[in-house]
């Protein structure tokens, strides 16, 4: 154990800094993000994010959006824990053939208008895993799609970004129309 703390204090930190967030993109989106809601949802975005069969790396980030640093409630993104109370569903993961009528059934139970987006590779288009004897595939394959935010995992930053183009498609005043 000596022999180990030793090492630990003869080489000191051997790791590269982590890169600064840009928090001006982040303001900035934030607000645009909290005007769109504004206008459209008439202030608050309810959100049920569903994991349809990931590997959690997802879910990672988009928890991340709740921590003090990104914050999104300030922003009035709310995630709420039944789908009768959400305006959005935020997917992640291919999704399983053990999972496909658990969504269907979040699905039918989310009140119009709704969006639903996928979240990461595995639910743009079935990730490594794609469609075999387990799995449906992407979340296209299940549902109908209005967003896809991609990366693997997408960060939390991507994911404000994907929120706003999703809401953005939506018209002032047209609930259940996509914008042309």
């Amino acid at each position: 154990m000596l022999r180990i703390l030793g090492k630990i204090q003869r080489l000191g930190i051997i790791t590269e800094p982590l890169p600064e967030p840009d928090r001006a993109a982040l303001e900035q989106v934030g607000e645009q993000l909290k005007a769109r809601i504004g206008e459209i949802f008439g202030g608050s975005l309810a959100i049920r994010e569903v994991d349809a069969g990931s590997c959690n790396g997802c879910e990672l980030e988009i928890q991340a959006l709740n921590n003090p640093y990104y914050g999104i409630e300030r922003f009035g993104v709310h995630f709420v824990a039944s789908p009768r109370h959400a305006d959005l569903l935020l997917v992640t993961g291919p999704v399983s053939r053990h999972m496909e009528a658990a969504l269907r059934r979040t699905y039918d139970a989310t009140p119009e208008p709704k969006l639903v987006i996928a979240v990461g590779e595995c639910g743009a288009n079935g990730g490594e895993f794609g469609v075999n004897y387990a799995s449906c595939g992407a979340v296209a394959n299940v549902l109908p799609v209005d967003a896809v935010i991609r990366g693997c995992p997408p960060t939390p930053l991507s994911l404000m970004l994907g929120l706003l183009e999703a809401i953005g498609r939506r018209r002032v005043g047209a609930p259940g129309e996509k914008a042309d």
